[in-house]
């Protein structure tokens, strides 16, 4: 028999019995769309931390935190030196924090700011990214953080946030320096504090604003540093070390850059190798494609059980189908038609049920899945009253999903239907056909 006459016998024995059919089908459609609908919340949440690690992050930045060798001396030049000779090595920064209390002065306001010295030309060889303006090249200039100007307040203004802080919704912050502070020259204090609480400068440096770094990429972080020149560092710390005396003047932050995203890990275990305390993306990644990986093959297996269920109903059908047609395998196999092809065409009958359910099934998940990230931000989004909105990835269906859930939903129908079609091929000529229909 032709293979082209198999499936119109199939065809025409499901239309025999069209409603336990379509029920069996609908049954699979259900049961393939909880699987995918089930496992793309896993890969919808992935998708979503995934992206907010990446957007919030460097990407090719590595954070050395520390030597597990170098004791009391913290990371120095020679370390850093060597850094820089590493493959893929594109930059290393180096930032160094001003201990003392320091204070940016502009005309009538004057706000609280860190003092941070680094090497400008390294950091334009890494990811420096500025809001306005350019790179500090001399010891005049310094580039500020992109809250600095918020915070510079007059009295009355510090006042009004004092009131701010301690009743928020009935007191609106003040927004500080409003205009742009480039070109402008900020007076750099260094501020002590008497023994009745009274503050008094100490001593001043004028600087003149050349550059403004870009905004923090999460909302909830503040830049309030004063990036000075490297050049500066030897005098900004023999000021401050007068009157906040310390003998811990250790590179503060340091920073890797590497040439791209595939040689960040390579980069990483190079340095870890040499002893080095290091973190990068990769490192988080991992650990999230590890969680989610255990997570996603759970699910998965959840929904393979509904497979196995909806299977149960493929295999009565595929029974009954068999029960029904005895008189008629009889007559196929007393003109000589071989087992194998009886066999194959309930197989392809149960595959055909399965192939057809499945392909409803992935085609109402992905409509399912468009609603769920639809509707589902804006639920949330009128539950935490309007406070913005939710870019979230609640559900995603990567081809992948597709693909393995369409091979369990097939492949449970085609065994579902191995016992009903083994049983038709064993079937007795002479009873098949003295029995009455």
């Amino acid at each position: 028999m032709k293979f082209k006459d198999q499936v119109k016998f199939v065809r025409r024995n499901m239309k025999k019995n069209r409603l336990r059919v379509t029920m069996t089908i609908l049954a699979t459609t259900m049961a393939c769309a909880f699987l995918i609908v089930l496992a793309s919340v896993g890969f919808g949440i992935q998708k979503s931390i995934v992206e907010e690690i990446m957007d919030n992050q460097v990407i090719t930045e590595v954070t050395v935190h520390g030597k597990s060798t170098a004791a009391e001396e913290g990371i120095t030049e020679k370390d850093i030196n060597e850094m820089k000779e590493i493959d893929h090595v594109n930059a290393v920064v180096t930032r160094t924090h001003i201990t003392g209390h320091f204070e940016a002065a502009l005309n009538d306001r004057s706000g609280e700011v860190w003092v941070m010295t680094t090497n400008m030309e390294e950091e334009l060889k890494g990811n420096l990214q500025l809001d306005e303006g350019t790179i500090a090249t001399n010891e005049n200039e310094v580039v500020v953080g992109y809250h600095v100007a918020q915070y510079l307040l007059t009295e009355k203004e510090r006042e009004l946030l004092q009131q701010h802080y301690e009743n928020p919704e009935a007191n609106q912050r003040p927004v500080g320096f409003t205009e742009s502070l480039l070109g402008e020259k900020i007076n750099l204090q260094i501020i002590q504090y008497s023994e009745d609480g009274e503050k008094e400068e100490v001593t001043s440096k004028e600087y003149t604003v050349v550059g403004v770094w870009k905004k923090p990429t999460r909302e909830w972080q503040e830049d309030l540093n004063i990036y000075v020149s490297d050049v500066s560092t030897e005098e900004l710390i023999s000021l401050a070390q007068e009157h906040y005396p310390t003998d811990d003047v250790h590179y503060s932050q340091v920073y890797v850059y590497v040439d791209a995203l595939e040689n960040v890990e390579g980069v990483s275990e190079t340095l870890k190798e040499q002893n080095y305390y290091v973190y990068s993306i990769t490192d988080e990644l991992k650990s999230v494609n590890m969680f989610f990986t255990a997570f996603k093959i759970g699910l998965i297996f959840v929904g393979t059980v509904a497979i196995v269920i909806a299977s149960i109903g493929i295999f009565n059908t595929m029974t009954m189908a068999v029960t029904e047609r005895t008189q008629e395998i009889g007559i196929m196999k007393a003109i000589g038609a071989d087992p194998t092809v009886i066999r194959k065409m309930f197989l392809f009958e149960s595959a055909y049920i399965g192939i057809i359910g499945t392909s409803i099934g992935i085609i109402a998940s992905y409509g399912i899945s468009y609603l769920a990230n639809l509707v589902l931000p804006l639920i949330l989004e009128s539950t935490l009253d309007g406070s913005g909105p939710i870019d979230f990835t609640f559900t995603h269906i990567p081809i992948s999903l597709v693909l393995i859930s369409a091979t369990i939903s097939i492949g449970v129908a085609i065994v579902s239907g191995m016992r009903p079609a083994i049983k038709a091929t064993n079937i007795n000529v002479l009873s098949a056909l003295r029995r009455e229909l």
